[in-house]
């Protein structure tokens, strides 16, 4: 099964109808827009790592039952740069690129100076975001490229730092019902300071329309978190948000930014410059939204690494946020193409399973609390944050379940209580080969799985003024690893978590990384 990691992937630009089997809801209309690596190796090179692959883009589009595929290469200046050169020539984070032996000293000076201060890749192969009306396709550094969501043909780069000193970006944001967008990045020693800062990208007004500019244009900075320490900032994949409050956690897992300096000329990856330190504390940022202040409370719990925030929401007094965290940083590593398993989705013994956490922040003041007291008062979470002195909590999260990752959930919930929380099952390795439907007051799951088959994260679609929740469809690709036979996309009932369709794509589909729907109206 490695084949559909590390083999390169073929586009199909041109729209293909799928063969349906099953009835797919007529309310269903819109594209699903997917985004991850598809192209492992260009000429004699290849990459170490399976993030870095070349992007690949896919899209499933949904109309009157009917569903129409097609997937394209994302044309960024790093494929354009490999293509030309036929080797890999522009570095990745667990892969640094090295000029062909052949080039001459002048080549191999300017390629030295270019990763002793690296102009990171635009090769965004991790997600989709939309900012004002344009989709880009992005990964984690300051370059994001628009494309066209239909079509998915390549269109402007455009560089966060024009618009605010950001090296670094989650390609997670959140969004609200007014279509602005938040997000937050890194900005790395400037003016001598590291710190991380949370942005907002303004919908676009009716003025606005019909112009060509981009939204980041009007870019807002909400706030501005100092970093622990200045050369070591905190990875960080994505954040919390709620009506009043964001949260953000600089974790134990440090980028050492002078070790990146000198990686190329000591002739290792990136990604080498990335240590977690079991040791060290995790503390958790509680950022007021309406004033753009941290708020006095600090708020610590025990190191752990967190990639994906699942949801927060407001009860009571507190912040009660969801996160998927693993013990230590091996995830990064069982994704090296040379130490994937030939079973992909095998138990692997070197793979740490993630734990679905519940965090219950107390807003209130602990002023006349006595130490060593608990001042979570809600009921229904064991979740803990007991005082440790004036202003420190130590906080204990209720453990929901575990072995689940790739968290979705019904967005329109975003910020608010939520019950259903869909997800891949990945109890045995890293691999999943079963999709999940979480009931967080219950604990009970229900699955879906398929002989042969390994199924993306699922994206849950509500249906329109539905009556519940869960009311909606949850959508997966699915790799069938039996030559032969095509792979397809998943159309599941929201409620019941049972098979409503299928869509055969008659063609492979590669693993990719996350989705995102764009309803027929927008």
């Amino acid at each position: 099964m490695t084949t559909h990691f590390s083999q390169n992937a073929e586009e199909t630009p041109e729209p293909r109808r799928a063969e349906v089997k099953g009835n797919i809801p007529g309310w269903l209309q819109g594209t699903l827009l997917r985004n991850g690596p598809g192209i492992f190796s260009v000429g004699v090179t290849t990459y170490n790592h399976w993030f870095d692959g070349m992007a690949i883009m896919k899209s499933f589009a949904f109309k009157d039952g009917e569903v129409t595929y097609r997937s394209r290469f994302l044309e960024s200046d790093t494929y354009k740069a490999n293509m030309a050169a036929n080797r890999i020539v522009v570095s990745e984070m667990g892969t640094m690129a090295y000029p062909d032996p052949s080039k001459n000293f002048i080549v191999k000076a300017i390629t030295f100076l270019n990763h002793t201060v690296p102009d990171f890749t635009d090769n965004g192969a991790s997600n989709f975001i939309k900012y004002g009306k344009d989709y880009y396709a992005t990964s984690e550094t300051n370059y994001i490229r628009k494309i066209d969501p239909v079509t998915l043909e390549t269109q402007d780069k455009v560089d966060y730092m024009k618009y605010l000193p950001v090296n670094l970006s989650s390609s997670h944001p959140h969004y609200d019902k007014e279509g602005n967008a938040y997000n937050i990045g890194t900005s790395i020693a400037d003016r001598a300071k590291t710190k991380y800062i949370l942005f907002k990208v303004p919908a676009v007004s009716e003025t606005d329309k019909d112009k060509d500019a981009p939204a980041l244009k009007k870019v807002e900075v909400l706030c501005t978190v100092p970093c622990r320490s200045l050369l070591t900032p905190s990875y960080y994949h994505s954040f919390g948000l709620t009506e009043n409050y964001f949260i953000f956690i600089e974790q134990p897992l440090k980028l050492d930014i002078l070790k990146m300096a000198t990686a190329y000329m000591r002739g290792v990856n990136w990604a080498s410059c990335l240590k977690f330190f079991p040791e060290d504390n995790t503390l958790i940022h509680l950022i007021d939204r309406k004033t753009g202040k941290v708020v006095d409370t600090k708020y610590y719990t025990g190191a752990m690494v967190v990639y994906h925030h699942v949801n927060a929401f407001e009860d009571d007094g507190h912040v009660i946020f969801d996160v998927i965290a693993y013990k230590n940083n091996n995830l990064y590593d069982v994704f090296y193409l040379n130490t994937m398993k030939e079973d992909a989705g095998s138990e692997d013994d070197s793979y740490s399973k993630p734990s679905y956490k519940r965090f219950v922040l107390p807003i209130h003041s602990d002023k006349g609390v006595a130490v060593g007291e608990d001042l979570v008062k809600l009921k229904y979470t064991t979740a803990s944050a007991v005082k440790e002195k004036e202003g420190k909590l130590i906080c204990q999260a209720e453990v929901v379940c575990e072995g689940f990752e790739l968290p979705r959930m019904n967005y329109g919930f975003n910020g608010e209580k939520h019950r259903f929380v869909y997800g891949c099952s990945v109890e045995k390795c890293a691999v999943a080969r079963e999709i999940a439907k979480l009931d967080t007051e219950t604990k009970e799951m229900l699955y879906w799985s398929e002989e042969n088959c390994l199924p993306s994260e699922p994206v849950f679609i509500p249906r329109p003024n539905g009556e519940s929740e869960d009311d909606g469809v949850v959508l997966a690709t699915v790799i069938n690893s039996i030559p032969g036979k095509s792979s397809f996309i998943l159309i599941l009932d929201g409620r019941t978590f049972k098979e409503v369709a299928r869509a055969h794509v008659n063609t492979t589909l590669n693993r990719d990384m996350h989705g995102f729907f764009i309803p027929q109206q927008n």
